[in-house]
Parts: structure tokens; C-alpha cells; sequence
């Protein structure tokens, strides 16, 4: 999976306009933080089946092994398609292409520095707090929860390593979705319950897709929102019919937790000054 190569970085900064120091240096896994990072801002690494055939008029990612067994990345442009920057040379010395990517939107037309639109200073507040104690068990409502920073929420699957989409990196600690949302799928006579969203926290009066990449306090302890929890099929399976279609963009956030406290139902939510 591309991603670790040493000159990773470089190409993607490229492609996306940036200046390479301006990047966060990846916490753990490359391949996986990459990933992770770029769905925070829109955007997706889509496989190229025969990277040594394939053309793009953009720009698009290829890891190059050399004849000594060395791995770099190259940035590639163009019909036919050539290295726009080789950070490793391993291109001139022999090196082929082993595998490749194309940089993509999940969603076309948003600005991929701030996808989701700026948070503002609007409060919300929690209307529900839901726990899991296994992947696919039924969701339970509660009054409060304790928030672990680094692990979740006490007594849910995702603080214990045992939810369907638990893995590393970011984004596995909280789940939270609008209750305007699943009002909206309603009033189209599509009825979700706050328990079939299989959300942790449900939340009124604040707009969860512009909290992405930005700090923000529920109660007393203290989030980030890392990327939007999409709908999938998992949950279509588990919930009724259409909830796919209906929570696509809006199906809420995924977020970390950086501090330890407890979350009530009726806390307060509010973005935090990222300055």
C-alpha cells in the first residue's frame, strides 16, 4: 500500500499545492495516517490497476522499486504520463512502478482546505448518548458516559478494540450524527431512530461536517473531529432500507478524544479556538 515511501510526502505536497514543511508528520503507520489525513480534507488515494500502462491529464502517485530493492515514491502527469518529481531517481536507474494511485474527491466541487466549511461559534448540545457493547449488538441509551482519551467510551465496542470498524490510527474513538439529519430522513418517510444510526452521541443545534480537522468540547472533555462517518453497507444492513442513500455527506463525524472526563446527555457542545 503506498504511503511509507521516503518521498511520499514530497509528491503529495505537490499534488496539493502545499509546502512540504507545511504537512503534519505522520503518528504511526504512514500508509494508514495518509489516508486518514486526506479524508479529512475531501480527498482519497483510488488504486491503479497497471501503473506502467496508465495515463491521467493530473497529477497521480506511484511507488518505484529499484534494481536494488529500494522503494520511493514518484509524482506523475500527462497523456502519456511522465515523473513530474522523482524524489528517489530511482526512474533514470531502472526502477519500475509497482503500484499507483490517483488523488480523488469523495465529494466534487468543495475546497479541499476546508471541505466542510469553517466551524463556527454556534453551541449545540447532546440529545442522546448511545453505547454498544459489541460490533452489531444493539445500541443502549445512557445518561452519562466516560470519555477515555485514546480509547472511547467506557463500556462501548470501540473503546475496547471490538467495533466492526475498530483499526488504527485515527478517527475509532467517537461517533457522533445530527438529530437534524435523521429528522430530515423523517420528514422524507424514512424513519431512523437515533439507535439504527449506531452513532455515539446524538447532537442538536451544531454543524458536525464543519467540525473536521478542528478541536472541539463536549461537556468537559475535549475532542477532534478527524473525518465524516459516511453511511455504508455495513449499515444499511442493520438499519431500514434507504438510510444509505439518506445519510450520504450527513451521517455524521468521526472523532478522537483528547482528554479524559464524563458526557452527559444536555452537555454543551462548542468549537474550541484553533488559534
Amino acid at each position: 500500500m503506498i504511503g511509507s515511501e521516503p518521498g511520499f510526502p514530497r509528491c503529495l505536497a505537490v499534488a496539493l499545492q502545499l509546502d512540504v514543511e507545511s504537512l503534519p508528520h505522520p503518528d504511526g503507520d504512514p500508509k494508514v495516517f495518509w489516508r486518514q489525513w486526506l479524508a479529512g480534507r475531501n480527498l482519497g488515494l483510488v488504486p491503479v490497476e497497471d501503473p506502467s500502462s496508465f495515463s491521467w491529464p493530473g497529477y497521480w502517485l506511484a511507488a518505484v522499486e529499484g534494481a536494488d530493492g529500494g522503494r520511493d515514491a514518484v509524482l506523475m502527469f500527462g497523456v502519456p504520463s511522465g515523473p513530474v518529481l522523482d524524489p528517489g531517481g530511482l526512474l533514470p536507474d531502472g526502477g519500475s512502478m509497482v503500484e499507483a494511485v490517483v488523488l480523488a474527491p469523495f465529494r466534487l466541487g468543495l475546497d479541499a482546505s476546508v471541505p466542510y466549511g469553517k466551524p463556527t461559534r454556534e453551541r449545540g448540545a447532546v440529545v442522546a448518548l448511545l453505547l454498544a457493547p459489541a460490533a452489531e449488538a444493539p445500541l443502549t441509551r445512557v445518561a452519562a458516559a466516560q470519555a477515555i482519551a485514546g480509547s472511547g467510551l467506557a463500556g462501548d465496542r470501540y473503546a475496547k478494540g471490538a467495533g466492526t470498524f475498530s483499526g488504527s490510527g485515527r478517527g475509532y474513538e467517537l461517533t457522533l450524527i445530527e438529530a437534524e439529519a435523521l429528522d430530515a430522513l423523517a420528514a422524507d418517510g424514512l424513519e431512523v431512530s437515533w439507535e439504527d444510526a449506531r452513532r455515539n452521541v446524538v447532537t442538536r443545534g451544531v454543524r458536525l461536517n464543519a467540525l473536521v480537522g478542528h478541536r472541539f468540547r463536549i461537556g468537559e472533555v475535549e475532542c477532534v473531529g478527524r473525518r465524516l462517518a459516511e453511511p455504508c453497507a455495513h449499515l444499511q444492513r442493520l438499519a431500514p432500507s434507504g438510510v444509505l442513500a439518506g445519510l450520504v455527506h450527513r451521517g455524521g463525524l468521526r472523532a478522537d478524544i483528547l482528554g479524559d472526563g464524563t458526557i452527559r446527555v444536555e452537555d454543551p457542545v462548542a468549537t474550541i479556538r484553533d488559534d
